[in-house]
C-alpha cells in the first residue's frame, strides 16, 4: 500500500484536551480547548486558540487572563460537556459540579479537580482566520500534591491524563521511554537490551 495525498488540514494528533477557566471567582466560565501548546521554555510561553464566537473569548479579551487546567480520564465527561455547551446559556461549572479555587497570581480561578493548572497572562492576540490565538506568559503553576514526589518532581504518569484525537478522547497509556533513552549508556538500558535479539525481535 502506498501513501495517499490528502487536502491540507490540521491533522496533528493526539492533542491535550484541557479545560480553560476564565473570569474570576465571582463570575467564571470554562471551555474545552485542544488547540493549545508550548511556544517557548524560558520565559514559559503557551497558547490557546479560541473561536471569536465562543463566550469565553470575550471574557479573555477583557481580562487578559486565563488558566489552563489539565484533564484526566475521570474528567472526560466534564471536559466534553464544557466544550459543547455555552456559558451564555448556563453555569457550566455548577452543572458539572466542578470546584473552583483562587489562583495565586491571576484572577481567573483554578479547577481543583485538575492535576495541574497553569496560570496565564495574555501578551499578544493573533488572528489567522477561524480562531484567535492567545499567546500568554505562564506566571504560576499549581499541582495536586499527590503527583509531586519527595524531590519536588511532578509525576503525572499516575494521573490518567486525557488526550484528544479527531473528535475522540483517549486516556494516555503506558510509558514507553523517557527523553534521551535512545542514546543513553548501555548500562542504563541493560535490562532492556537483554530482551532484544540481534535481529531486533524480543526473546
Amino acid at each position: 500500500m502506498g501513501r495517499k495525498i490528502l487536502a491540507p488540514g490540521t491533522l496533528i494528533s493526539p492533542l491535550p484536551a484541557v479545560m480553560v477557566s476564565c473570569g474570576d471567582m465571582h463570575k467564571a466560565n470554562v471551555l474545552t480547548c485542544a488547540w493549545t501548546g508550548v511556544i517557548n521554555t524560558k520565559p514559559p510561553i503557551v497558547y490557546i486558540s479560541v473561536r471569536p464566537s465562543r463566550h469565553s473569548h470575550a471574557i479573555i479579551m477583557e481580562t487578559g487572563e486565563f488558566v489552563i487546567n489539565l484533564t484526566t480520564s475521570k474528567l472526560v465527561r466534564e471536559t466534553d460537556f464544557v466544550g459543547v455547551r455555552s456559558g451564555k446559556d448556563m453555569d457550566k461549572i455548577k452543572q458539572c459540579n466542578l470546584t473552583l479555587e483562587e489562583a495565586s497570581v491571576v484572577k481567573a480561578p483554578v479547577i481543583a479537580e485538575s492535576p495541574l493548572s497553569l496560570e496565564c497572562k495574555v501578551r499578544e492576540v493573533k488572528n489567522y482566520g477561524t480562531h484567535d490565538m492567545f499567546i500568554a506568559d505562564v506566571v504560576a503553576i499549581s499541582a495536586d500534591e499527590r503527583y509531586i514526589d519527595s524531590k519536588g518532581k511532578i509525576n503525572l504518569q499516575q494521573a490518567g491524563l486525557l488526550a484528544y484525537s479527531h473528535g475522540e478522547y483517549f486516556s494516555i497509556g503506558r510509558k514507553l521511554g523517557e527523553f534521551g533513552f535512545s542514546v543513553a549508556k548501555k548500562a542504563k538500558n541493560k535490562s532492556y537490551n537483554r530482551n532484544i535479539r540481534k535481529d531486533g525481535g524480543k526473546q
